[in-house]
């Protein structure tokens, strides 16, 4: 929807300037209308675009920070200057001066946090909004807070998880392009004249070849990468990638119980707040992270308009866990679905983390017998010419 920005008059005679969504500029006199407020003047105005977008453990100490201040009866002006007074990298001090400017206008929380573009997750806004139709905001802060809190975590994890099959990753590389630009070359002056053996011509071969054309190799591979790299931004082939990521042995499996970690916690705060289902979905489905789940989104939708149950409208998403649908399903019987989803969430959090773990075990070994392979296979190829080479000098000796 349209942002607009206003200037508006109450029954009292005082002004109002402020900024909010609405669908059309008919839609935006009656939402002023229920509440007092007549407009005046209005125009259109695109969301600005913060130049810096805030990482999650930050989005996490903003809410943590403000829900404790508004607990304790700050008002919501002077948490802000609070929060924008401290020792903070000048990027985001000028993301909360630029909140502060809107909420001086008269602008509501929710409405001067969209106003930054992407500096704060949709999620966020969404639930600052309902916090404050609810007259609940702190409260909305501080379990967003442990929200984002979480997520922080779990990718901390992910990533540590990552770090240690990474560096072998680079040591494989390495190792390899030392062997075969700097030792082998070595060999070849020896090796001159010599009818080598198979193996020995594919390593001479490869190592002639990187010497030789190892520049424009290294240059040719940044420009594919470049190009897959621009070729993934594009929305087909992004949601083809990531529907391959889910079929892939192992590490799809991870992939599916973050996925659905990461939905369930999202679905659970939407609804827990009091956000219709449907509008919960929509915001929910941007959280997941997989552009092929979300694409599967527009039939849930439908089916729930017509409907069907959230359960049986999300058990058709091909990339969810499929405990998710039957936990749902038991919550809607129960009446209890905002604890079924939040159950489900610390399961395959939890879940996800032994998944990783696990991974990463399967992984080193791998790529340690990889590395050990290669190894072995170049100095089996340099000690075959130089064995059959000693040989023929017994030959000639015994001879």
């Amino acid at each position: 929807m349209p942002l607009y920005r206003y200037r508006a008059v109450a029954l009292d005679g005082s002004h109002r300037n402020g900024s909010t969504e609405a669908a059309t500029a008919e839609a935006l006199v009656a939402s002023l209308r229920q509440e007092g407020l007549y407009l005046t003047t209005c125009s259109t105005a695109a969301p600005a675009r913060e130049a810096y977008r805030l990482k999650t453990v930050e989005v996490a100490d903003f809410c943590r920070q403000l829900g404790a201040m508004l607990s304790a009866g700050i008002m919501l002006i002077r948490a802000m200057g609070i929060l924008a007074g401290r020792d903070l990298k000048a990027p985001l001090r000028k993301t909360y001066e630029n909140i502060i400017a809107e909420l001086q206008r008269g602008s509501t929380l929710s409405e001067a946090m969209a106003g930054r573009g992407r500096a704060f997750p949709e999620l966020l806004v969404n639930m600052v909004r309902a916090g404050e139709g609810t007259g609940r905001l702190d409260a909305v802060c501080e379990k967003m807070a442990v929200t984002y809190d979480k997520e922080h975590r779990l990718d901390s994890k992910l990533q540590q998880a990552l770090v240690y099959p990474a560096i072998l990753v680079v040591l494989v590389i390495g190792v390899v392009l030392v062997i075969f630009t700097f030792v082998l070359p070595q060999f070849m002056g020896l090796f001159e004249g010599m009818e080598l053996p198979v193996p020995t011509k594919v390593v001479m071969g490869l190592s002639g070849f990187l010497v030789a054309h190892g520049i424009w190799l290294a240059v040719g591979a940044s420009v594919a990468a470049a190009g897959l790299a621009a070729l993934l931004r594009r929305p087909r082939p992004r949601r083809a990638l990531d529907r391959v990521l889910l079929r892939l042995p192992k590490i799809g499996r991870l992939l599916c119980i973050i996925y659905t970690a990461r939905f369930a916690r999202t679905l659970s705060s939407l609804y827990a707040s009091g956000i219709p289902m449907i509008k919960a979905l929509a915001i929910a489905r941007g959280t997941v992270g997989n552009t092929y789940i979300e694409a599967q989104f527009g039939t849930v939708l439908q089916a729930l308009g017509n409907g069907h149950t959230l359960s049986g409208a999300l058990g058709a998403v091909d990339g969810f866990e499929p405990k998710l649908r039957s936990t749902i399903l038991i919550g809607e019987e129960s009446g209890n679905l905002e604890k079924m989803l939040e159950s489900i969430a610390e399961q395959y959090e939890y879940d996800s983390e032994m998944a990783s773990q696990r991974l990463v075990s399967l992984v080193e070994p791998v790529l340690i017998v990889v590395m050990a392979a290669i190894v072995a296979f170049v100095i089996v190829s340099v000690l075959l010419p130089v064995y059959q080479m000693y040989a023929g000098i017994g030959d000639e000796g015994g001879a």
